[in-house]
């Protein structure tokens, strides 16, 4: 495994890059907009492709870099299933796992700092965000913050993991890289509580300023996807027109999203599955093996819209894709196959 802890010291910001192995798949939690260009050189010199991208929730105090990683190196992007961002072509639900190859990530739904807060697991450590920090705890004070959240997340879930795991959050503003459960157990004062009254009472007298960027990045990290129109304008259809096209023999339909969303609320009838990174090799590697007619679709346009725009580049115009995806299809009460 390959594992690079990056800072951002504008916003104290902690982003980490993951990768499989050498030559192999990658994937970035909580990238920094300004930073894009140092993560696009670091993964060119560790030989890895990012293919995913996470935000643990959505940020106050800079701007997310998880689009601009999308369009640069046309990888899925990641939120947990409570956001109300609309930046992320696949949603995690609670206990639900990421795959980058071998290796896996645990989801965690753990509100509190904000509601739509996750954490991720991953073997003897977990990235958590906001929701716990090194000798402290996110603020629970907007956002839809709640103290109460904040308490059972840390306390009922973070605390009862192995007191080894290591501890990386996304951000640290004195110095510090890295804990363990066990040492926040024991050093962090906000946590040396008899009750969830008590940690809700040190909370809600922090008298914390709002972060200097929060009234510009909270609403801008929540529009970052690419939008319907943009998803029009790449050969997008509307669910009627796509159903229509359906009907013609000439014509392949692909399932761009992975086994596991597809087990959750079902797909079209006779598509054929191929995850949007393993379609994007198949296209650069053997793309006789499709015919030139195809339908795409994904979760809700985003992969199919960045699908449809690389296969152009193989002479793959007559090509249509879904827009609003599956998320959509179903809006308008379509069958789906389980």
């Amino acid at each position: 495994m390959i594992f690079r802890q990056l800072f951002d010291s504008v916003s104290s910001t902690y982003t980490y890059l993951i990768g499989s192995r050498a030559g192999g798949e990658a994937l970035i939690i909580d990238p920094v907009l300004e930073k894009v260009d140092s993560y696009i050189k670091l993964l060119e010199q560790l030989d890895v492709k990012l293919v995913k991208v996470i935000d643990t929730h959505i940020h106050a105090d800079h701007i997310s870099g998880i689009a601009e990683l999308r369009d640069r190196t046309n990888c899925i992007t990641i939120m947990g299933d409570a956001t109300k961002a609309d930046v992320v072509s696949m949603r995690v639900a609670d206990n639900e796992v990421i795959k980058l190859e071998k290796l896996e990530l645990k989801s965690l739904y753990t509100p509190g700092h904000t509601d739509d807060s996750f954490s991720f697991m991953m073997n003897d450590r977990i990235f958590s965000g906001d929701t716990l920090l090194i000798r402290g705890t996110g603020r629970t004070d907007f956002q839809n913050g709640d103290p109460y959240d904040s308490y059972n997340s840390i306390f009922e879930r973070l605390l009862k993991l192995p007191e080894n795991t290591l501890l990386y959050p996304a951000h640290d503003y004195n110095g510090n890289t890295v804990s363990t459960i066990g040492e926040e157990k024991k050093f962090n004062p906000r946590l040396q509580v008899n009750s969830a009254e008590e940690y809700v009472k040190i909370m809600n007298n922090l008298n914390l300023s709002n972060p200097k960027m929060m009234d510009v990045a909270v609403p801008a990290n929540q529009q970052l996807g690419i939008n319907l129109e943009r998803q029009k304008k790449i050969n997008g259809l509307d669910v009627d027109a796509f159903n229509h096209k359906i009907k013609s023999a000439e014509y392949q339909l692909i399932d761009l999203r992975e086994n596991n969303e597809i087990k959750k609320i079902g797909t079209i009838k006779n598509s054929l599955n191929i995850p949007f990174q393993d379609f994007l090799d198949s296209i650069k590697y053997n793309s006789s093996k499709f015919n030139k007619n195809l339908l795409l679709f994904c979760a809700i346009g985003e992969r199919s819209t960045l699908a449809t725009q690389v296969i152009r580049s193989y002479d793959i115009f007559n090509s249509y894709h879904l827009i609003g995806g599956i998320k959509e299809w179903i809006k308008k009460e379509m069958p789906i196959q389980i």
